[in-house]
């Protein structure tokens, strides 16, 4: 499928965009869902995808760059220029597949922490691409998990909130200057 949003995958020396990070209440905030998909929701894609690979991430929400709105964006393969990247607008997680697996996640919002979360290797969902279009998709591995991580943001939820060592996760928060009071432990 090939996007009307595009890109060059590329960093840029200023983005478009602010990260927040952990602690910032702007990455707490529910994200609100998208009533009107226009030209004004596809230059925040842009933008979005723009401070995303300028950040070496695989992944962006909009309430990492203090925008309560429904909208993510995925590439987990930032280096294939072919690989076209996902516009998810007011995405929804229809069903989870059965197996949990664990894997390292990190997060630009907190940047140098990596820490294992357990999630649904496999999920299925709908959403509305940059045009307005429902679409729906089934992703597993990296792919899910990245989904599920950037579709966390919109609720206020980070990674951190999932990591269920938290002695382990304190030491790399202090590490790299980031308080554990931020941290909102998820149940």
């Amino acid at each position: 499928m090939s996007s009307s949003v595009l890109v060059e995958k590329k960093k840029l020396d200023r983005p478009p965009l602010d990260i927040h990070t952990l602690g910032d209440r702007a990455l707490r905030t529910p994200a609100k869902r998208i009533a009107k998909i226009d030209d004004s929701i596809r230059q925040l894609a842009k933008e979005m995808l723009q401070t995303m690979y300028s950040s070496d991430g695989i992944g962006l929400a909009a309430p990492q760059v203090a925008i309560a709105k429904q909208i993510v964006v995925v590439d987990c393969d930032p280096e294939e220029a072919a690989n076209t990247p996902l516009i998810l607008i007011n995405p929804k997680i229809k069903a989870f597949g059965r197996e949990l697996c664990t894997y390292q996640e990190g997060c630009l919002s907190v940047p140098g922490v990596y820490m294992d979360v357990h999630r649904p290797d496999a999920i299925e969902l709908i959403y509305k691409d940059e045009n307005g279009r429902p679409q729906t998709l089934k992703a597993d591995g990296l792919l899910s998990r990245a989904i599920q991580h950037e579709l966390d943001h919109l609720h206020g939820v980070m990674f951190v909130d999932r990591v269920e060592n938290a002695m382990a996760l304190n030491e790399e928060l202090q590490k790299f200057g980031f308080s554990a009071q931020d941290v909102k432990p998820y149940s």
